[in-house]
């Protein structure tokens, strides 16, 4: 019996075609749309978890000012000295290295061609407290760090603008007023939060300080924290040190600010997640409107089909069944919006992703409850229009014209 109420209402659906497919259009933009944007919405945290992770975990990064909207317009605080770098290298337990940034932009060329990148000089601690694999080439010694000497790594954005798809290491190329050795090239992170990671040449700090900054200032410290700490107590610990050292006593507010990746990491991923869920939230209103252009279509439908209800009645069938009927009906319809639903959402998807530049997944979960939903929707939406008909006179039914 059951498969004939099936086979009846596709029947039905079938002497409609424009009218079942309007009928099930909410259904398919509900679907659709809260596939998308859940799915988006999860890879777009995606790509920001990777573009913070690409910064290295257990990072603490350490920056002479009061962070974001605090200071005013006062005197700029002193940048950090390689004494604070060994202190915190020696002092406080839980450090594994203490990479010092010193940083300006220039303008490198290589036969004709030019390009203006991020100049960042540090020490080999870089490598340990932040892992940056070379694609090619090796990094600089600890003679060559020492003694300032010009070699240089690059990211993979300079390699190809300036030395195009040839060899760059054992090259030498002019930076500035300086010419540099390339004894090394980066492997290729790609587009971040912060921009082209791959846009960028480093050198040992001393030559960039002795030949670009002019002075032995450090503006930024990279402080890796060992897996076994947390980055919470090193922190404490961190802020004590620098205090002290910087002569802030009291209730004084700190001239530096120091951020954990990871708490970067977490506030950007819940905010993702949450604008997510309100925009799937929002789309999920399509799905009600839809249902009730189900409701309408499928009362206008009973309407239509009075008499033949009426005779169905009249030679034996039982209300149950005509209920039955129109309320299959009803669930074919939109558990078939929900399946063009699903098809246009993945259809989307895979035009958004490239453009957006994010990693595409498939969420199976997030779609098996998006069809359950339509087809719930079909059952609560249907019911009404269902259960008139059931409730039908044979005899008023008959007389229908």
């Amino acid at each position: 019996m059951f498969g004939t109420t099936v086979l009846l209402a596709i029947r039905s659906i079938r002497r409609h075609m424009l009218r079942s497919f309007l009928t099930t259009l909410g259904i398919i933009i509900g679907v659709g749309a809260v596939v998308t944007m859940v799915t988006l919405g999860k890879a777009t945290t995606a790509a920001v978890q990777q573009s913070i992770s690409s910064l290295g975990t257990n990072i603490l990064q350490v920056r002479p000012g009061q962070g974001f909207g605090r200071g005013g317009g006062g005197p700029r605080p002193s940048d950090f000295k390689p004494e604070d770098v060994e202190a915190i290298a020696d002092q406080i337990a839980g450090v594994t290295a203490v990479a010092p940034q010193a940083q300006t932009s220039a303008t490198a060329i290589y036969e004709g061609a030019n390009w203006s990148t991020t100049v960042t000089g540090t020490t080999l601690a870089y490598f340990t407290v932040q892992p940056w694999p070379l694609a090619s080439g090796r990094t600089w010694t600890t003679a060559e760090e020492a003694a300032g000497k010009a070699v240089c790594i690059i990211g993979n954005t300079v390699r190809q603008n300036l030395f195009r798809n040839t060899e760059a290491v054992g090259k030498r190329f002019r930076i500035g007023a300086i010419s540099c050795d390339v004894v090394g090239v980066l492997t290729t992170r790609g587009q971040g939060g912060f921009g082209d990671q791959d846009d960028v040449v480093l050198m040992p700090i001393k030559a960039v300080q002795r030949r670009f900054t002019g002075s032995r200032d450090i503006r930024l410290m990279l402080v890796g924290v060992d897996q076994a700490y947390s980055t919470s107590a090193v922190q404490a610990s961190l802020t004590d040190l620098l205090r002290e050292r910087r002569n802030i006593t009291g209730a004084k507010d700190d001239d530096f600010n120091i951020f954990d990746t990871k708490q970067i990491s977490d506030t950007l991923t819940s905010t993702t997640t949450m604008l997510t869920r309100i925009v799937a939230a929002v789309a999920a209103i399509s799905l009600v409107v839809g249902g009730i252009g189900i409701m309408n279509i499928m009362l206008v439908s009973v309407t239509e089909r009075t008499r033949e209800i009426g005779i169905r009645l009249a030679i034996g069938a039982v209300a149950r069944e005509v209920l039955m009927q129109f309320l299959v009906e009803a669930v074919v319809l939109s558990c078939l919006g929900g399946i063009i639903g699903l098809i246009l959402a993945q259809a989307i998807i895979a035009l958004l992703v490239p453009v957006m530049q994010v990693p595409w997944t498939f969420d199976l979960q997030i779609n098996i409850i998006a069809f359950a939903i339509s087809a719930v929707i079909g059952v609560v939406f249907g019911y009404f229009p269902a259960r008139r008909a059931a409730a039908l006179n044979p005899i008023d039914a008959l007389r229908h014209e």
